[in-house]
């Protein structure tokens, strides 16, 4: 005799409420209810057996060895590691600066091309460690800014760009000013409207602050985090400072040799949990540095 489990049916598709199908009753072929679960979190970016050389035969430099990364939709996710540990590397694969990378990347669910064409620009902007050398000398920070608009054809660029110097806190007074008039922080301020006005949904962030004074690395660091909360950015951001991994980062992975050792919660980071004995001589190495967050 067939067992019978008293259980509520469950229609398929599911409502756009719930997104994961779950086996059916081996019993009754019905899914129990409760067993249907909320939108699980979605894979932002994936890089999946991630390989860079350059150079060959004797002189051959295997930069990437075997990557593999997953950044949830919405999450500040860090790259940290020595210098030539390949974390700038990884940034320019998924920018589209390197082309003859071997392995998997995707980006919002589409496919990372080795030759990307205009629409990837639209989901994925970076932001480059020198504010300065990013920004084109001879020209005013309105047209810097208008220039992604005109690659992407797209108008009212005015407002457009007097909306994007709000976000970043400059006001419209900063639009015809050039950029050696600008100070450091208010620079980089430009650089990272200059990557929202495509409006993005990825940015990835290359040392945003080591070119920074002191005192203004925090407001750049606070001013990100407000952007990531307000328009629901993904980050993946490389820095060598283990105090910004925890005031920004939710999760962090160790680089070394082009490898990822270890990929850890910034609570075990702060905490000082980590297992790989590479990535405890970072954390050792910072111990002067509080890896509290603040705020």
């Amino acid at each position: 005799m067939r067992r019978v489990i008293p259980t509520l049916k469950a229609c398929w598709p599911p409502c756009p409420a719930w997104t994961t199908r779950v086996p059916a009753c081996r019993f009754c072929n019905a899914i129990p209810f409760g067993s249907l679960t909320k939108n699980a979190p979605m894979a932002m970016i994936t890089v999946d057996s991630l390989n860079l050389s350059f150079g060959t035969g004797p002189a051959l430099n295997q930069v990437l060895r075997d990557v593999n990364l997953q950044v949830e939709q919405g999450q500040s996710f860090g790259l940290v590691g020595e210098s030539g540990s390949g974390k700038t590397t990884v940034l320019r694969c998924l920018a589209g600066q390197y082309h003859h990378w071997s392995g998997a990347l995707s980006v919002a669910s589409q496919t990372v091309q080795r030759k990307l064409d205009a629409s990837h620009y639209r989901t994925v902007q970076m932001v480059f460690q020198d504010p300065y050398a990013s920004l084109h000398p001879r020209h005013t920070i309105d047209a810097a800014l208008k220039e992604p608009l005109s690659i992407h054809r797209i108008g009212d660029r005015d407002r457009r760009v007097c909306e994007v110097l709000n976000k970043v806190g400059l006001n419209e007074s900063f639009r015809f000013r050039y950029p050696h008039q600008l100070s450091g922080g208010q620079r980089q301020r430009v650089a990272i409207a200059r990557a929202l006005i495509l409006e993005p949904r990825v940015l990835l962030l290359d040392e945003p602050t080591s070119a920074l004074d002191v005192s203004v690395q925090a407001e750049i660091l606070n001013l990100l985090a407000d952007l990531r909360r307000q328009q629901g950015l993904t980050y993946l951001m490389v820095t060598h400072d283990l105090g910004v991994v925890a005031h920004l980062c939710d999760r962090v992975a160790v680089m070394q040799q082009g490898q990822v050792v270890e990929t850890l919660d910034s609570s075990q980071l702060i905490n000082n949990q980590a297992r790989h004995e590479y990535s405890r001589l970072l954390i050792q190495a910072s111990r002067d540095m509080d890896l509290r967050p603040t705020g």
